[in-house]
């Protein structure tokens, strides 16, 4: 690996930070400068209301800590919040990795996500046991464990949604100048509009990870690797080459 721009990690939404130790492990392993932050109502932070400020000042630390320019990866929920502050702050953006959020995040879908979420708020235990439960089964265990070690936050979902609701993902990729990669598994539920985040970005590309669920980094966190590997290649030679996995 020849580039020496740092990268800071994005989590989703009812993980935290430690979802991103295997790929902090790999970039240390190649002695390469990396972080990953905790979200406001994630980790912690998971005594902070969770909103869009809060969210983007969140990222904002991250980026000081590590000295701007990073790449800047983020998923799913650390997604969205990437690529808007990315748009925000092009100067402190080297290039941006968007993975497992290609969905606009309005209408019914959301309105369905957070109905459901607040349904599983009725449970007992909040929905503890049915998010453990899933993660295990969905994940390796190396991923399962690595998502649940900074604990589950139980009351993020309905601020966090509703924050992101806000979000104009197609106007704020089309702000942002650098190159920006959209990394999806290929059995991403929310690849629903990948090929029209992939229009509004003005020097994008789309990346499908083959036998990747959502959460790709966690289900194929070595070709994760080595797709961001080829970004921080290409950033640092600033021209073009191939990324691992081709679009399908």
């Amino acid at each position: 690996m020849t580039s020496t721009t740092p990268v800071l990690f994005v989590h989703g939404i009812r993980t935290s930070a430690t979802m991103w130790r295997r790929q902090l492990a790999i970039l240390g392993e190649d002695g390469h400068p990396a972080l990953a932050v905790d979200l406001p109502g994630h980790g912690s932070r998971i005594e902070e209301r969770f909103t869009v400020e809060g969210a983007l000042a969140a990222i904002d630390e991250g980026v000081v800590a590590l000295g701007a320019p990073v790449v800047l990866v983020g998923l799913s929920l650390g997604g969205y919040y990437a690529i808007e502050y990315a748009a925000r702050n092009p100067e402190r953006v080297a290039g941006l990795m968007a993975a497992g959020c290609c969905a606009i995040p309005s209408g019914w879908p959301l309105d369905a996500y957070r109905g459901l979420a607040r349904l599983i708020r009725l449970l007992p235990d909040q929905g503890l046991w049915l998010h453990t439960t899933l993660v295990r089964v969905l994940l390796p265990p190396q991923g399962a464990s690595d998502t649940l070690a900074g604990g589950v936050p139980l009351n993020v979902m309905d601020a966090g949604l509703g924050a992101t609701g806000t979000l104009r993902p197609l106007e704020a990729l089309s702000r942002y100048p650098g190159p920006i990669w959209l990394v999806n598994g290929a059995f991403d539920q929310f690849r629903l509009h990948e090929r029209r985040f992939l229009g509004a970005s003005r020097n994008g590309r789309l990346v499908i990870v083959p036998r990747a669920s959502h959460l790709v980094s966690l289900a194929q966190p070595e070709r994760f690797a080595e797709v961001l590997r080829g970004i921080l290649d290409e950033v640092a030679a600033d021209r073009p080459r191939p990324i691992v996995d081709p679009v399908e």
